[in-house]
């Protein structure tokens, strides 16, 4: 029953040490440089046009919290982030069905369902080895520069991030059971997750058209608001697994009723 899991984790556990390791290098640079950036804070912010502070959520960019939820974690997290699980759900089945391999899957006694269920029960690999990678080098990083973060709210900013995270895997799902081909569901997955964030910045520019946000993952997690006010979004969270169960659901049928 979880022999799928298992195999699927396996897959899925070089790759995403990989990334957490480019992503740890990556945040230990951004933190090493915001010592020199603070003092440079209010002139950066005074230089960048409104529009720009708006769209990125730069706000009190002098303090190790501004920074954290206004520059790493938007660039790393939501966006590379973001990205990257759109990628891996956009894998998950085309490349199964690509390869015949599906086909072998489906002659034992397992439904779609269960396949698709236990394909996507495997992106805890990622989840937490790129959880628990940031969450130790903002924690740690943070206290080296002598910029200390509490480690409640970063907690809370990995924790509140899975839902976001797992939206993203969801668009991935959905075009991986609609495409046969492995390169064009992944480039079509995270073309949209990408597409998606960058309307969300824009929409916010724009008063009367700041509803058109509302449809787009990114807008229910926003880091800098635990980090900096300590709000704690549980119900845009509860939207956002609502979302993925959403699109699980929409894949699951497209899955079931295709012809492979």
């Amino acid at each position: 029953m979880t022999a799928i899991v298992l195999d699927e984790s396996r897959k899925l556990r070089r790759g995403s040490l990989i990334l957490t390791g480019v992503f740890a290098m990556l945040t230990a640079f951004m933190l090493a440089i915001f010592p020199a950036m603070k003092e440079e804070a209010e002139l950066i912010e005074e230089v960048y046009p409104e529009y720009i502070l708006v769209m990125l959520g730069f706000e009190e960019m002098h303090t190790i919290e501004g920074f954290a939820g206004g520059y790493v974690y938007p660039f790393v997290w939501i966006l590379f982030g973001g990205v990257y699980f759109a990628y891996v759900g956009g894998g998950l089945v085309a490349g199964d069905i690509r390869s015949r391999k599906m086909d072998l899957t489906l002659a034992n006694p397992v439904s779609r369902e269960s396949v698709l269920v236990q394909k996507v029960a495997a992106l805890w690999v990622p989840l937490v080895a790129l959880n628990a990678g940031l969450l130790a080098v903002m924690f740690v990083g943070s206290r080296l520069i002598g910029e200390p973060l509490a480690l409640s709210d970063v907690g809370l900013v990995h924790l509140l991030s899975v839902p976001y995270l797992l939206v993203c895997a969801g668009i991935g799902v959905v075009f991986s059971v609609v495409f046969d081909r492995v390169g064009r569901a992944q480039v079509t997955a995270l073309g949209l997750v990408f597409m998606l964030w960058l309307v969300d910045g824009i929409s916010l520019m724009q008063p009367d058209y700041e509803w058109v946000g509302d449809f787009t993952p990114s807008r229910y997690y926003d880091p800098s608001a635990i980090l900096l006010h300590a709000e704690y979004a549980f119900f845009d969270a509860a939207v956002l697994l609502v979302a993925f169960l959403a699109l699980l659901g929409v894949a699951t049928v497209i899955f079931t009723r295709r012809d492979i």
